[in-house]
Parts: C-alpha cells; sequence; structure tokens
C-alpha cells in the first residue's frame, strides 16, 4: 500500500512535455533506436538470406514431396486399376481353361466309350471265332472219333480188318447212306 501512496503523492514531471510524463529519454531513446536499426541491418544482411534460403529450400521439398506423393497416389491407382483388370483377364481364361478341359475331357470320355465298344465288339467276334474254330475242331475230332469207333465196332462184327483207306471209306458211305 505504501507504493500506492507514494505514486499517488508524486507530482507529473512538467518538464518535456508528454515525452518526459512518459518517462522517455532522447538519449536513451536514439541509443535504442539506433542499435535497433543495427540489429536490422545486420540480420537484413547475414540472418535473413540464410533464414529466407531454408525457408525456401525447406518449401520446395514440401513441394516437391506432395508432387511426389500425388504421383505415386495415381501410379498406385493405375496399378490398382492394372491388377483388376488382369485379375479379370485370369479368372476369364481360367473359365475357358476349364471349359476347355471340360470339353476335351467329355470328347476323351467319348471317344474312350467308343474304343471300348469297338474292342469289346473285336473281342466278341474273336471270341465267336474262335468258339466256331473250336466247334469245327471239335466236330472233326468227334467225327474222327466216331470213325475209329465204327472201325472198331465193324472189325468186331466183321471179324477182319480191313485196310485204313478202305476202312474209312466204307465208314464215309455208310454215314452218307444214313442222312
Amino acid at each position: 500500500m505504501e507504493i500506492l501512496k507514494q505514486f499517488a503523492e508524486a507530482s507529473p514531471p512538467t518538464e518535456g512535455g508528454i515525452i518526459g510524463v512518459l518517462g522517455i529519454n532522447w538519449m536513451m531513446f536514439t541509443f535504442q533506436l539506433a542499435a535497433f536499426l543495427v540489429l536490422v541491418i545486420l540480420l537484413r544482411k547475414f540472418v535473413f538470406p540464410w533464414l529466407l534460403k531454408s525457408v525456401d529450400e525447406r518449401q520446395e521439398k514440401i513441394e516437391a514431396s506432395t508432387k511426389a506423393l500425388a504421383d505415386v497416389q495415381s501410379n498406385a491407382a493405375d496399378t490398382e486399376k492394372r491388377i483388376v483388370k488382369l485379375l479379370s483377364e485370369a479368372r476369364s481364361e481360367a473359365n475357358d481353361i476349364v471349359i476347355t478341359a471340360k470339353a476335351e475331357s467329355a470328347a476323351m470320355l467319348a471317344a474312350a466309350e467308343v474304343k471300348s465298344k469297338k474292342r469289346a465288339e473285336q473281342i466278341v467276334a474273336d471270341a465267336k471265332s474262335q468258339i466256331d474254330k473250336d466247334i469245327i475242331a471239335a466236330q472233326k475230332s468227334l467225327h474222327n472219333e466216331m470213325l475209329d469207333l465204327v472201325t472198331l465196332a465193324t472189325e468186331k462184327i466183321v471179324g477182319k480188318v480191313v485196310s485204313g483207306d478202305i476202312d474209312n471209306k466204307l465208314i464215309v458211305d455208310s454215314i452218307k447212306g444214313d442222312e
């Protein structure tokens, strides 16, 4: 509180007008103004160019980075479109391959069935042919055995042996006569 009383009691300086009332000392003011101007000149000559150069370089790096980012994003979008297109083409080709494979397998199956049928028919034909041959061979064998039996029976009945040619001729003639 004492300080407030001192200010209240203090009388304003009457010399120097408003500048004196504000407490500005002209000598100190000019010295401070000169120091400020020297500081501004030094800053302008040595610090501001370097600072502006750094700021400009930083701005250029930021702009280059922004441009590079835009390019990368554009390339990524293009690459994504190409990937989608390639995947679509690959799916289409895969579907075509599957369809072709199914058609080929169906054709191969049909060909195998036809070949199997032909082979089965050939086996049946060969078997029939073999059976016919076996029947003919069996008939010949049976015929020869019958001739032998007839010869034996004739020998026993007649009691004498006739030559093989005459015997066979007699048997064949007697069989033909029965038919």
